[in-house]
């Protein structure tokens, strides 16, 4: 559920004219800024963006990077891009760390349907002339390189409907490839996190519990190792629970001393407009806190403004 206002009536034209003002003068009026584009929608600032260009002869993407700056501009950017472009800069960006820190990669291949990695998997090729998947196989090795081209294949099931029947034949696989055996059979726990839907998942690892009287989690930890490892328990809980995954991540970002910005940014400009309502509940009740205070406690000015506007908060 998307945490973004947008009014019943917008005017594209005067927006535009609004921006225009905004960008005169001494310095940029940044909060009339984010008051439209912070209560757009992708499509609606796409056509913003589009009709800006028509009126003023002037790309907005390039105007709001001159005028605007720091973690401010770098949200607003991303906010302003075509979701499948922001998806692929943010996953192109998140494969240069591959093997070291994957949990921004993972995060959006489990999140996304198949149709969005294909469209993801078109703009890499476009951008870079060779195949995400080519990428992943210079970078990676072994099981862990199984299961990010499997997850980059997108064969994910998309049906909504839940099969009992899998759901027991997968658990008892996957009970047979780990904990009834000395080592664990890879092959089974990649095909079965990487292909079923995530309520099918969700039945799956019920089922596991309920018959077997201890969770997969537990397995994964004893039976599989580094790398490997990591990745099987965040595509578990990215596919089955991606609010309480989010709600974590976004957490991890602000804890301590300092911020994550690029985490926090990451995270709230790619759900605000997707499940960021269900995010707050889970950040809420796992950390006793609202996302929104903890926002406001951890940035300031016109970032935070924004980072508030997309999560409802403002």
């Amino acid at each position: 559920m998307s945490t973004i206002s947008v009014p019943p009536i917008v005017n594209v034209e005067e927006d535009c004219q609004e921006l225009n003002q905004a960008f005169r003068g001494l310095g940029c009026d940044a909060k009339k800024v984010i008051a439209i584009l912070g209560h757009r929608t992708q499509v609606q600032r796409l056509a913003i963006a589009d009709a800006y260009y028509q009126q003023f002869g002037e790309d907005l993407h390039e105007r709001l990077k001159s005028e605007l700056h720091g973690h401010f501009e770098k949200a607003m950017l991303l906010w302003m891009m075509d979701a499948t472009k922001r998806d692929t800069q943010l996953l192109i960006e998140s494969a240069k760390g591959i093997g070291a820190n994957d949990t921004a990669f993972l995060g959006i291949l489990c999140s996304r349907t198949p149709s969005q990695i294909l469209s993801i998997k078109q703009t890499y090729f476009k951008t870079y002339s060779k195949s995400l998947e080519s990428h992943i196989e210079g970078e990676t090795t072994g099981d862990y390189r199984k299961l990010l081209l499997a997850l980059v294949r997108g064969d994910r099931s998309e049906s909504v409907n839940v099969d009992q029947q899998l759901a027991e034949t997968d658990a008892h696989e996957l009970y047979r490839a780990g904990a009834s055996r000395l080592g664990a059979n890879e092959d089974t726990f990649i095909h079965v996190l990487t292909s079923r839907s995530a309520v099918q998942l969700s039945t799956t690892l019920q089922f596991y519990l309920r018959t077997f009287g201890h969770d997969l989690e537990k397995v994964i930890k004893k039976e599989t190792a580094g790398n490997f490892q990591t990745a099987l328990l965040t595509v578990m809980e990215c596919t089955c629970y991606p609010a309480q995954f989010f709600a974590k991540e976004l957490y991890q970002s602000m804890k301590g001393l300092g911020t994550d910005d690029y985490t926090l940014t990451r995270v709230v400009v790619t759900r605000a407009e997707t499940d960021m309502q269900y995010i707050k509940i889970e950040f809420s009740s796992i950390y006793k806190k609202t996302l929104e205070q903890m926002i406001s406690g951890d940035t300031s000015g016109n970032y935070r403004l924004f980072l508030l506007t997309l999560v409802g908060g403002e």
